[in-house]
């Protein structure tokens, strides 16, 4: 897996290539740029009917982490920010969370991240008849235009294990499966970014005294 401060090309105004649609595109338009301004990157807005009506909303920082202080000031912002354009008309409860280890895939860093993990992919446009894939993401490619990925399906009962091509920008949905390896790496990319945040700060700390 290709760990934090590498290739994977993640920085906090890197475009999102999955978004919503509807009132949670909307939301993402409106919470986005708060986000960005503390330091943090949406990954997803849900609404459910789930206890009534839940607007979740997932952010990160750019290294893929978020802090308990984190939530806190995203909580903050983005309630202020509903309250105050009033988007939603109805009574609702508000989430704000990270990702999660499975979490889902809507960048291109985060699919560079994913290589040599298994993810499910739900297509909004079918490939080879196909609109469901599950499998090991092999590689990422935008070399020749868009972002597409390779999943490696294993073999089945009734089939063979066989590879598909699959066009990120007709991804309905891609989220990791949670597995073993998955925790593992996600381990050791949290407690690199965490030294990484110490040593930024130990700088800063030393720039300010000079």
């Amino acid at each position: 897996m290709v760990e934090q401060n590498d290739s994977s090309g993640a920085t906090l105004d890197e475009p999102r290539l999955i978004e919503e649609t509807g009132l949670a595109q909307r939301i993402a338009l409106l919470v986005g740029p708060a986000l960005q301004f503390i330091g943090m990157r949406i990954v997803r807005v849900k609404i459910s009917a789930a206890d009534g009506s839940t607007v979740q909303v997932m952010a990160e920082r750019p290294d893929g982490t978020m802090t308990i202080e984190d939530c806190e000031a995203a909580t903050w912002d983005v309630s202020a920010l509903l309250d105050v354009e009033d988007l939603i008309k109805t009574a609702y409860r508000l989430e704000v969370s990270s990702p999660g280890i499975d979490r889902p895939l809507v960048r291109r860093s985060d699919f560079i991240r994913a290589i040599g993990h298994e993810a499910r992919v739900e297509m909004a446009v079918a490939v080879g008849g196909r609109k469901r894939f599950r499998g090991i993401i092999e590689s990422c490619d935008d070399s020749a235009g868009p972002l597409t990925i390779d999943v490696r399906s294993p073999a089945g009962e009734k089939k063979e294990e066989s590879v598909a091509t699959l066009p990120v920008a007709d991804i309905g949905e891609a989220r990791l499966v949670l597995t073993d390896e998955l925790i593992r790496a996600s381990l050791r990319r949290e407690k690199a970014a965490v030294k990484q945040r110490k040593l930024e700060a130990k700088r800063q700390r030393k720039g300010d005294a000079e």
